[in-house]
């Protein structure tokens, strides 16, 4: 199944007609906002172009083989074995997340996330009220760790109540290992905080790196719900459809309950359509994608790192996000000028994303032709020449 390159300017993309927007400039080249300029699945399209030519759109009633293509997908890809009983519905894993954090935790109870880490978790927190609790993942020296000792001190300290988790780790790339993740719920399982493994990004593994799901590694459902969808894996955010895995029924019933208050309970046929089409036969284009992402990433880390040795990327072993620190070269201070009125990129800036040392780094979306990451790679070279170094 090909992977089919679209040029999406004047489509109305977020990421390549939205950067006026978002950094007061409409001349950048965007390698921002994390979805693709890759067509989706022919199938997708097909069962989609049918729909439309039916010509209504009435009230939609999603079909057994939506809920059982997912179950079926994770069964087959992550053995992880969901019942049907314990699927909720969000328009998005944010959205997700955000009203998880309202189901589970007070205004002003305190809650934890892991920095450098998708800066969204932040304003999940403080946007509702709760109070934010940092443990910074250690870098390493071709990736990030988390330090142990300090994540169980914060929630002990803090009294911390829920923890949201990144599974793969955005920005910096890391699939966790069983045992991490074993050790971190059972230190959240020991002190009963609430987990929220957030594994968007579940498919989209390279290298030959295992995601493991986190619901799978040991006996957590009274602490742990699970928040996927298959939009970063088949770029569907359009279509607005994630599922939420929830396996206490206590804390389902009470989501139906938070949902029920929002009048929130189901998304649009278009969604339900593509989602279920590219579980059942998207798997081929899927493995051809993944091929594209782990190339753009070695030309990424071969251009840069052959003129600059001393640039730094975070191994890649999960997402499509490549996470770059240009520190030996560019100060964080003046890293906003350097890439975006030198380079004339747009990207997600690391200090979006908090953490020791972020300022110094870029997120650089590789989900794109090669020619475009080539670009991308030499304009930093290039640049870094004309500020004499």
């Amino acid at each position: 199944m090909e992977v089919k390159y679209r040029e999406r300017k004047n489509t109305n993309s977020m990421k390549w007609d939205g950067t006026k927007a978002r950094f007061s400039e409409a001349d950048l080249f965007p390698l921002w906002v994390a979805d693709m300029d890759f067509e989706v699945p022919k199938c997708v399209k097909e069962e989609l172009a049918a729909y439309v030519e039916q010509g209504t759109f009435g009230y939609y009633l999603p079909p057994e083989e939506y809920s059982s293509a997912f179950i079926n997908w994770e069964k087959n890809y992550h053995k992880y074995e969901v019942q049907k009983e314990w699927i909720r519905f969000a328009p998005g894993v944010v959205q997700g997340f955000n009203w998880m954090v309202q189901t589970l935790t007070k205004p002003g109870d305190h809650v934890l996330i892991t920095p450098p880490v998708y800066f969204p978790f932040e304003k999940a927190i403080v946007n509702n009220q709760r109070k934010l609790v940092e443990s910074i993942l250690r870098r390493t020296e071709t990736s990030y760790e988390l330090d142990f000792a300090d994540f169980e001190q914060k929630i002990i300290d803090k009294q911390v109540k829920l923890f949201i988790f990144c599974s793969p780790h955005n920005p910096v790339g890391k699939v966790w290992k069983r045992e991490e993740l074993v050790k971190i719920l059972d230190i959240c399982k020991k002190h009963q905080v609430y987990v929220l493994s957030d594994e968007i990004h579940q498919d989209l593994i390279l290298k030959g790196n295992e995601q493991i799901a986190s619901a799978t590694v040991g006996d957590y459902d009274d602490i742990l719900v699970t928040l996927t969808s298959a939009t970063k894996t088949f770029n569907l955010a359009g279509c607005q459809n994630s599922f939420l895995i929830i396996p206490k029924e206590e804390i389902r019933n009470k989501y139906d309950e938070f949902t029920k208050e929002i009048a929130m309970d189901g998304g649009n046929a278009f969604g339900y359509i593509a989602v279920r089409s590219a579980y059942e036969n998207g798997r081929s284009w899927l493995e051809e994608l993944l091929k594209i992402i782990e190339k753009n990433y070695e030309v990424m880390k071969k251009i840069l790192t052959e003129a600059y040795p001393d640039i730094w990327l975070s191994d890649l072993q999960g997402t499509y996000l490549s996470w770059i620190d240009l520190g030996a070269y560019v100060k964080p201070e003046e890293m906003v000028d350097f890439i975006q009125n030198k380079c004339k990129l747009a990207v997600n800036f690391g200090s979006w994303f908090g953490g020791n040392d972020s300022g110094s780094c870029i997120r650089v979306n590789l989900a794109t032709k090669e020619e475009n990451i080539i670009k991308a790679a030499n304009i930093i070279v290039e640049q870094l020449k004309i500020k004499n170094i």
